[in-house]
């Protein structure tokens, strides 16, 4: 891939090695049901120490968003991250396809193999437009201690807003209405393949209508 050859170019050599290895393991590390970036998968033995300067290299040079666990449903998102906890998706959705050799025939004929992977290509896109089309910054938030998991939380018009992800027409979100009772959090969004609806403290909007937060959110408080 000519990403690769790149890196041979402008990174440290010392560093090229680490950076073909984190990069080539974001596919593998999506397909996961539980997609928090393991070092582990990079090799036997691993630790975040020897990784951390490719790591870095891959989200200052814009070719990953590194998406950060928050601990708290509370503002400032911030003040809450655990910064050892993250997931790492690619810059663009059309990059992860080519990266996991992905075709178009797959993903139109909705293959029943590609059934998890295509929960991750859909948290991929979710999160590009999350940060091209709302210029937010994307976090997540888990359980420190059960499965409960949100896909993403962002702060939008002074809130806290957690965003949960459907990749088909299933709209079940246990963690997310377990998340908006925990913080007391009044609005909430999940993405999926069903058309515009209100239910209660949940907004479901349609994939392709993701950058339309910011505007449903105004058009809510007005």
């Amino acid at each position: 891939m000519n990403y690769e050859q790149d890196f041979s170019k402008h990174a440290p050599a010392n560093v090229v090695p680490r950076l073909r290895m984190v990069w080539n393991s974001i596919p593998a590390q999506l397909a996961k049901e539980n997609k928090k970036f393991i070092y582990g998968i990079l090799r036997e033995g691993a630790r975040a120490k020897d990784f951390e300067i490719a790591l870095q290299w891959l989200v200052d040079c814009g070719l990953c968003h590194k998406v950060t666990r928050v601990t708290k449903g509370a503002l400032p998102l911030k003040a809450y991250c655990d910064w050892a906890s993250f997931k790492l998706y690619m810059a663009d959705v059309g990059l992860m396809c080519a990266m996991a050799d992905v075709d178009v025939k797959t993903i139109l004929d909705g293959n029943r193999i590609f059934t998890e992977f295509k929960g991750a290509l859909t948290e991929q896109y979710v999160c590009q437009q999350l940060i091209s089309d709302n210029r937010l910054t994307p976090y997540y938030w888990s359980a420190s201690n059960s499965a409960g998991e949100v896909d993403f939380i962002v702060q939008l018009s002074g809130k806290v807003i957690p965003v949960e992800v459907k990749a088909e027409e299933n709209l079940k979100a246990r963690s997310l209405k377990s998340f908006l009772a925990k913080y007391g959090l009044e609005d909430s969004f999940r993405i999926s393949m069903s058309d515009y609806r209100e239910q209660e403290q949940m907004i479901n909007l349609p994939l392709y209508a993701v950058s339309m937060m910011g505007q449903v959110m105004e058009q809510g408080q007005g």
